[in-house]
């Protein structure tokens, strides 16, 4: 089953059929959002007793990113693509990005705040002082307040490559700023997810309507679990809301390549569908 969250609230999401049902989640004291419905014991059976009304098309929504009150965080260096590109990048830190890639502790960092998302559609950014900018698509793990993976959804862990590759210390400033997250459309439950190492990942960077890159990878190709991730964010630390955990990329645009304004990326995960932003 799969949930989105659009302007007129929460819907229960028929991918297959190509339409949506609102949920009435005022009719259950205890889930009054979306992270509230995925965090229950038994989503799927709690949506369906508050669907409501006749199905919609998916075309007509207006998504929103399907985040409430969750931070956002993500890991890096979890797939050898990723590894080899920090490398080339910041000549200075290669042996520390080589080194995390085989560590036990991963690298994990704040990616946004909900003020700082947008959802599919909306426009995703690049830093106006820099020169050097790439979405990084992930899969995201939907993360309840007692650390259970409850649902994917798709991310967009856009960054300024060049700021990075100065200095590793400039991190936060090439990867957390307005518009430089974007996830959903949709959450699929965990449960309803194909296994994950058959799952792929695609990328498409369209320009003045043609292919500007494309690229593609696998989930199977990432060096942890999402469970293990997932246990080293909770070490020492508490989401009393949940939490979405980007997941790290495998597919980098070559070097000469860079976001430009007018750009629309185009993220597909299989089981969870297609994340499109355009680029300001």
């Amino acid at each position: 089953m799969q949930f989105a969250k659009v302007r007129s609230g929460v819907v229960k999401v028929d991918a297959k059929a190509g339409t949506a049902v609102s949920l009435d989640l005022t009719r259950r004291k205890e889930i009054a959002t979306l992270a509230d419905l995925l965090a229950s014991a038994d989503p799927a059976g709690i949506a369906d007793e508050l669907a409501t009304g006749s199905p919609v098309p998916l075309a007509s929504l207006e998504y929103l990113a399907p985040v409430d009150r969750q931070e956002i965080w993500a890991a890096g260096v979890t797939y050898k693509r990723s590894k080899v590109a920090r490398q080339e990048e910041s000549k200075g830190a290669a042996h520390f990005y080589d080194l995390v890639y085989s560590a036990a502790r991963p690298e994990l960092f704040l990616k946004a705040t909900p003020e700082r998302v947008v959802g599919h559609g909306a426009k995703i950014r690049v830093r106006a002082d820099s020169k050097w900018n790439v979405p990084e698509p992930e899969l995201t793990l939907v993360v309840s307040p007692d650390l259970r993976i409850v649902g994917f959804t798709v991310g967009d862990d856009v960054s300024s490559r060049d700021i990075e590759g100065e200095n590793p210390l400039y991190l936060p400033q090439a990867k957390v700023y307005a518009g430089s997250a974007s996830v959903g459309p949709f959450v699929t439950l965990a449960k309803d997810m194909p296994p994950l190492a058959e799952v792929g990942i695609k990328l498409v960077i369209r320009r003045g309507g043609k292919v500007g890159f494309e690229g593609t990878t696998s989930v199977s190709q990432m060096a942890r679990t999402p469970e293990d991730l997932v246990s080293w964010l909770g070490r020492e630390n508490e989401f009393p809301h949940g939490v979405l955990l980007m997941t790290g990329t495998g597919i980098v645009p070559p070097d000469e390549f860079s976001l430009t304004s007018g750009d629309v990326v185009d993220i597909t995960i299989d089981g969870i569908g297609t994340l499109t932003n355009p680029v300001a």
